[in-house]
């Protein structure tokens, strides 16, 4: 049975060098051959995630009128709130079954402003508290992956300093009548570089091996379950796996139940380019992708998932 590792952030930053190293070693060869880890020792506190969750929930527990005013028409879903149905998978053309809202980088005039909540006074400080936390964790991913990779500590600093990644508080409310071809979230890979995932602590999160079967991925009490994205996966000509995964429908006995997960869906500015790094590229590699920017390439997605619409 292929089980998710687990990986200790703390080993990498305050760890001896063996500890270090094998921090590297271990999340390295984890994502080369699954795609996915479950991290312990990242920045979020569990008071901090209990708090978010709270603030999450009381939000999608507004009337939908009220929750409709915070969806911004030309924002393309990029911040505020995303009604049910709205996103598809690449692919597809049912909706996935999910509610969600966006917080975003706030860098004046660079990005969209994020959307004030009236109603929920703590919402927007903690769900920005919680996204910086989960910057500053996804930095030092990707410090040690870029040594994995022979590639400078830092390489992807410069990157990711004020990027355009965004934070997703998802809402699978409860299924009423029998989903016609629609999941919670249709099978996907993520777009950005890396993914920072809240609420994979039980069943429903899947990851597909490269056997074509479906493993489950639950993460420990507390661990963030962290996933490669399409943007790492080309950049590295396909040393990384962005691994394909889906959160499907529960059994019927549960239809009543809500769920909740918290993506951090870390990405680069839109300059950065996703040329494939020379050393990823052999005779038993070659180069699989064109060269394109990291802007470029998350417009064309966007708009295979149906939030820009042409």
């Amino acid at each position: 049975m292929i089980k998710v590792p687990k990986v200790n952030l703390q080993n990498f930053i305050s760890g001896s060098k063996k500890e270090k190293n094998k921090f590297i070693k271990d999340i390295g060869l984890a994502f080369e051959k699954i795609g996915f880890v479950s991290l312990k020792g990242h920045f979020l506190s569990k008071s901090l995630m209990t708090k978010l969750y709270t603030e999450v929930n009381s939000f999608f527990k507004l009337p939908l009128e009220i929750k409709l005013n915070y969806e911004i028409k030309g924002l393309n879903g990029q911040r505020g709130y995303t009604a049910f149905g709205k996103e598809h998978a690449k692919g597809r053309k049912v909706g996935d079954l999910k509610e969600f809202w966006h917080f975003g980088q706030e860098v004046n005039k660079k990005y969209p402003p994020n959307i004030k909540v009236h109603e929920i006074p703590m919402f927007n400080e903690t769900g920005m508290i919680s996204y910086e936390m989960l910057e500053k964790t996804g930095r030092e991913i990707l410090r040690a992956l870029a040594i994995y990779l022979n590639l400078d500590e830092f390489y992807f600093d410069k990157y990711i300093l004020n990027g355009n990644s965004i934070l997703r508080a998802i809402h699978y409310p409860p299924i009423k009548n029998k989903p016609k071809n629609a999941e919670r979230a249709a099978a996907h890979g993520d777009i950005n570089l890396i993914t920072l995932l809240m609420g994979a602590q039980g069943k429903g999160l899947q990851l597909k091996a490269n056997d074509g079967s479906w493993i489950d991925a639950i993460a420990d009490n507390d661990d963030l379950m962290i996933n490669i994205g399409d943007m790492l996966s080309r950049l590295t000509n396909n040393k990384l796996k962005s691994t394909i995964h889906r959160v499907i429908n529960p059994p019927k006995t549960m239809w009543d139940k809500s769920r909740f997960s918290i993506p951090f869906f870390m990405h680069p500015v839109n300059e950065m380019p996703l040329n494939c790094l020379k050393s990823c590229i052999n005779e038993k590699n070659p180069k699989s992708y064109d060269d394109i920017s990291a802007g470029e390439f998350l417009n064309e997605r966007l708009i295979e998932i149906g939030l820009i619409k042409t």
